[in-house]
């Protein structure tokens, strides 16, 4: 299960000198991941049998985000820390994930959310099937494993499409599918002692540098300014009219 750990959104963001998103202090398991670590957790029990593994990448070996998914029943994680990674892209930071994937041991299903809250690309998912040579599954509303097979149900704007696929498989899920699970206090103390395996680049033979993103600017948005207010005279329609259509909505 490939998780991210993330700034407290409930907390005002800030930007470190790079224009970058400050990560020095404590992160928490992004919520759209939750949906994923509760599926995840959900199939073994399905399956009578197996473990959720946690693979991740953060700066300052930070582990909090890690110790919460632990807490929900995870069995393990590999963290990858490495100051070489700031700044990194989508795909490096599918490589890197996928490398950590590679390194967690034997698998049959890789699960992520969908897309970060703070990042919101929505392709990290895909392009670590890519460098794993995988099939890829999205927008999975429920997952399904039968022997070799995974079936799921992808959500779509009409509905959803069934789709079967072989494992090994990624498949990335939709925030708010299922309900996620609160850590009890004995999963919370078991978390403590369950291993975090720290990795850098260099472990997984991923040099980083030269694929990191650089943000030359950072500006606030425009003060919105005040609409345009329309007296009633009996023909105001036609004024409507007008000003949707020069936006080309009608």
């Amino acid at each position: 299960m490939c998780v991210k750990q993330i700034p407290d959104p409930a907390l005002p963001g800030e930007l470190d000198a790079d224009n970058t998103l400050k990560r020095d202090g404590k992160l928490i398991l992004d919520e759209s991941d939750s949906y994923g670590v509760e599926m995840a957790l959900q199939l073994v029990t399905a399956a009578g049998g197996g473990a959720v593994s946690l693979v991740s990448m953060a700066p300052n070996e930070e582990v909090s985000g890690l110790r919460t998914a632990l807490a929900m029943g995870a069995e393990k994680a590999v963290l990858v820390s490495d100051p070489s990674l700031a700044g990194a892209d989508a795909l490096t930071t599918a490589k890197v994930l996928a490398g950590a994937v590679s390194k967690s041991g034997d698998f049959d299903l890789v699960i992520a959310g969908t897309e970060s809250s703070d990042g919101y690309t929505g392709t990290v998912p895909e392009q670590i099937a890519e460098v794993l040579g995988l099939p890829s599954v999205t927008f999975a509303k429920s997952i399904a494993v039968d022997g070799s097979t995974v079936k799921v149900e992808r959500q779509t704007e009409a509905g959803y499409d069934e789709v079967t696929c072989p494992l090994p498989a990624v498949v990335s899920v939709t925030a708010g599918v299922v309900e996620p699970r609160y850590p009890s206090f004995k999963g919370i103390m078991a978390a403590k002692s369950k291993p975090v395996e720290n990795v850098t680049a260099a472990d997984l033979g991923i040099e980083a540098a030269s694929w990191a993103q650089s943000i030359t600017n950072v500006e606030d948005a425009p003060a919105r300014e005040a609409g345009e207010i329309i007296e009633d005279d009996g023909e105001t329609f036609n004024k409507i009219v007008e000003f949707l259509d020069n936006l080309k909505v009608i």
